[in-house]
């Protein structure tokens, strides 16, 4: 992370105090929606910030890898450091608990889908749903 202003320099852009203060609260939070962002960013003492800009931070910040986002449920993506995507997220359905698994669970499918599709999965931008262990034994 020490060189994200050299490569948002590099695309004409700055890290300008905003995007700093955008990616300090996603290194905080670890995991967290556009809006855990916005309200984070609105608590740390610093003048306002649009929720637009939060936005519009976060995507300058993925386009650079320096962040990534993850589909938990068919709401806001939730945004974590690019160097935590080193696991995959397991949501279970009946009580909304996100646990992580190591992404080398996931070699066999990548290999298999790449057998028989061409197609390179990334299962580091992966959510499987299900049940946790304590609902699926109630």
């Amino acid at each position: 992370m020490q060189n994200v202003g050299e490569r948002l320099r590099a695309q004409g852009r700055r890290m300008t105090p905003q995007r700093q203060r955008v990616l300090d609260a996603v290194t905080r939070l670890g995991h967290a929606t556009p809006d855990d962002v916005v309200a984070l960013v609105a608590a740390d003492g610093g003048p306002a910030l649009a929720p637009s800009t939060v936005y519009r931070a976060l995507e300058a910040l993925e386009s650079l890898e320096v962040v990534g986002h993850t589909h938990l449920d068919h709401r806001a993506p939730s945004y974590h450091l690019a160097d935590h995507a080193d696991h995959i997220h397991l949501v279970c359905r009946s009580c909304g608990r996100v646990e992580e698994c190591r992404r080398e669970l996931a070699a066999d499918f990548a290999g298999n889908v790449l057998a028989v599709n061409g197609f390179v999965a990334d299962v580091t931008h992966m959510a499987v749903h299900g049940q946790c262990s304590t609902c699926a034994t109630r």
